[in-house]
Formats: structure tokens, C-alpha cells, sequence
């Protein structure tokens, strides 16, 4: 499990790309790149990361189920994602 201060920050830095999206697109489609600098950093979408939804953990992320490696397996094995079972041949 990640630390709760981390996953925090994440949170943080979404709702903050949230809240700048358009402003920031405006100023880039206007070419104010004075504009941009003075928007906070964590309003860039770069600098955002991707993190396992159940456990927070940041490295092994499977994008198409927002999880990490490790709960994906646990959650895989269990059955508990549809259409994914344990290979065997």
C-alpha cells in the first residue's frame, strides 16, 4: 500500500488539472506561453501519475483495468474480472 500522503497528492494534482483544462487550452491555442508559466505546475497533465485504484501503487500500472499488477492478479485469480481467467495449456 502506498502512502496515504502520496495518494493525496495525486488526488490533489487531478482535481487541479481538472480545474485548469480549459484555461490551459485556451492559453495554449492562443500561444500565451507567459500565460502557462503562470499557472501552478501541478495543473499540467504530466505531471500526473498513475496509480493502482485499490492499493495506490505507482509501478506495474495495467491501464485498461487501473490496477497494479499484483491486485490484478489477486483479483484475476479470485474471478472477480469479468473475462479473465488463469492460462493453462
Amino acid at each position: 500500500m502506498a502512502k496515504k500522503s502520496w495518494i493525496a497528492r495525486e488526488r490533489k494534482r487531478k482535481r487541479m488539472v481538472e480545474k485548469y483544462a480549459t484555461r490551459r487550452a485556451a492559453l495554449k491555442a492562443a500561444g500565451d506561453w507567459e500565460g502557462l508559466q503562470r499557472l501552478p505546475r501541478d495543473a499540467s497533465p504530466v505531471r500526473m501519475r498513475n496509480r493502482c485504484a485499490l492499493t495506490g501503487r505507482s509501478r506495474g500500472y495495467l491501464r485498461k483495468f487501473g490496477l497494479c499488477r499484483i491486485a490484478f492478479r489477486d483479483m484475476a485469480r479470485a474471478g472477480i474480472i469479468p473475462g479473465i481467467r488463469k492460462s493453462s495449456w
